[in-house]
């Protein structure tokens, strides 16, 4: 994939597996993303016990009780499992959202290494494709084979309205990510290279920059929020048919 800024267009090694291209960058960005979010998760479940929770606990324990609350916002049915998805995805949007702050590292010939892999759209398109399968094979666990394709057919004038319905959820779900991200990581870049021009540069952005990169951890964690709102909110049209 390839990325322009101020008049420089960057690019990402890459690599062919089974005549596919890959990024070099993107797999490495998210493997990191992965490690991060099972480091947290790990840290937080270590030494678990039922009295008072202090540390790491405390903060997971806080996370859950979150993702419950809002659960309960947007459906009926609520389960262990659906809680720890959801808190999968939370978690592993929010660390990918957070990995270009307050840097991206760049080469001296305009390859990129270091970036939020949510500021992909192979990422987040994935993460919303994986959502909408997610969906319909919980639905299908849940209300049974039966019910779930009868309410795609019922009304039966509906079924294309239907199908159209899955292929915008995901590109809705997967693009608004994208393009949020994006577009911080891009006026990050701008701000640094104004930055990196001259000391006046520098002392001229250095405020502005900063204002940026806390407006992007609150934009990270509000898109890692909405992201999995939505995907509860879908998963509650899957199993909730009578709605």
């Amino acid at each position: 994939m390839r990325e322009r800024g101020e008049n420089v267009e960057y690019k990402e090694p890459t690599f062919v597996l089974f005549g596919l291209e890959f990024s070099y960058t993107i797999v490495f960005m998210v493997t990191v993303t992965a490690v991060i979010t099972f480091l947290i998760a790990y840290l937080g479940a270590r030494n678990a016990h039922t009295g008072k929770p202090t540390g790491m606990q405390s903060f997971m324990e806080w996370v859950i009780d979150f993702i419950r609350n809002q659960a309960s916002s947007v459906m009926e049915y609520r389960s262990n499992q659906l809680i720890f998805l959801a808190l999968a995805f939370i978690m592993f949007i929010f660390v990918g959202n957070m990995l270009s702050i307050p840097f991206k590292i760049t080469t001296t010939n305009d390859y990129i290494l270091w970036k939020a892999p949510t500021s992909d759209p192979h990422v987040t398109l994935t993460l919303s494709l994986t959502v909408i399968v997610l969906c319909n094979i919980i639905g299908i666990r849940l209300v049974g084979i039966k019910e779930y394709f009868l309410h795609w057919v019922r009304p039966l004038w509906q079924l294309p309205l239907h199908i159209v319905e899955e292929f915008a959820k995901t590109l809705t779900l997967g693009l608004r990510l994208f393009g949020n991200i994006f577009a911080k990581e891009t006026l990050a870049s701008l701000l640094s290279h104004a930055g990196s021009a001259s000391i006046l540069g520098a002392v001229l952005v250095a405020v502005p920059t900063i204002a940026w990169h806390a407006f992007g951890i609150f934009v990270g964690a509000i898109q890692a929020f909405v992201f999995t709102i939505l995907t509860l909110s879908y998963i509650a049209s899957k199993i909730e048919t009578n709605h």
